[in-house]
This record gives structure tokens, sequence and C-alpha cells, in this order.
């Protein structure tokens, strides 16, 4: 083999594995860790948060109102989801009694409370909240209006009974929306 052959063939085996590799670190830096599992912008919204040891409480709420099929489909929608720690700080028993077959309803309101029709990402989110001056309202699914406004170098929304919420992991993309983690529980008016 000559020189130039041999280096014809190192140059193509060179970018043979280069590629595949190359390929995985772009892949890897648009996938975020959540609850200690990567979330793949390639599954939705579900096959993405049953895997976030943060989100078990959220992930069986969504199975108790009955949501999962909603959250699997086309969207796009915009979840704002709260932390298993953000569930324990409501009153003791709350969750217990909102995952109760009987309080399905009221538990499907609070959900849908944290779920925007669309994709909106948090540089979205932050060019609304300069617009309209420092703040942001938009309604839910649910039919109730979020706050959402800068602090610091986040931003917090705030709920219809005044509670407040951090984006604690912002823009965690999904193949039918976004996620963004909060750090509270939303409560309708």
């Amino acid at each position: 083999m000559s020189k130039f052959n041999l280096r014809a063939a190192l140059v193509v085996t060179a970018v043979a594995f280069a590629a595949p590799l190359g390929a995985g670190f772009a892949y890897a830096e648009m996938t975020k860790m959540v609850g200690g599992a990567p979330m793949y912008p390639s599954k939705n919204i579900v096959q993405n948060a049953v895997h976030s040891k943060d989100h078990t409480t959220l992930v069986a709420a969504v199975k108790a109102a009955g949501l999962v099929p909603t959250l699997e489909g086309a969207g796009p929608f915009t979840v704002l989801a709260p932390t298993n720690a953000a569930f324990s700080k409501l009153p003791a028993g709350t969750v217990q009694t909102l995952l109760k077959p009987e309080n399905k309803g009221m538990l499907t309101g609070i959900l849908t409370y944290h779920v925007i029709s669309g994709r909106m990402s948090a540089a979205d989110l932050a060019k609304k909240i300069e617009e309209g001056g420092g703040h942001y309202s938009v309604n839910t699914v649910a039919g109730g209006a979020l706050s959402f406004s800068k602090m610091g170098n986040g931003i917090s929304v705030t709920d219809a009974k005044g509670g407040t919420a951090m984006v604690t992991i912002p823009d965690v993309n999904q193949s039918n929306g976004v996620i963004h983690v909060i750090n509270a529980v939303l409560l309708p008016g």
C-alpha cells in the first residue's frame, strides 16, 4: 500500500470513528439530567418523567388523574413540574387525600394548572416578562392564570393564591413540549 493510500485509509477510519462520537456528544449536550435520569428530547413528557427520582409524586398524581394519555399526546405543552420536595411542603395528608379516586376532579384541576398550551422556553418567558414590564400572565390548561416574573437570575411563578415557585431546572425539552422543574406546587384560585 502506498503512503497516499495508507493516509487516505487512516483519514477515512478517523472520520468514521469521530462522527458517531461527535454525534453522541452533541446529543448528550441537548439532554438534561433531572432526578438522576437523562431526559431525552426525543421522548415525550411521560416517557421522561417516569425516570426522574425527583418526580415520583407527580407521576403518581398524573396516573391517578388519568392524564397520562394527554401528556403523551402531540401537544405541545409547557409543564411546570413540582418535585417530590415541593409536594412535601403541602400540609400533611394533602397528597394522600388528592390521590383518592373520589378527589380525581380536584387533582386534575391542580395538575392541569401546571400546564400551559404551547411550548414556552425560559427565553420565551423572559422575553414576555420584559415586554410586560416585569410580569407575564398566562392562562393554564385548567383555565386559571399564572404570573411569571424575574427573580435574581431565575424565573418565579406566582399562582392564584399568591404562592410562589422558582424554576430550578429550565428548558428540559421533550418531543411534545418542554418541562420547567419548579420547587413548589401551584394552586388554582
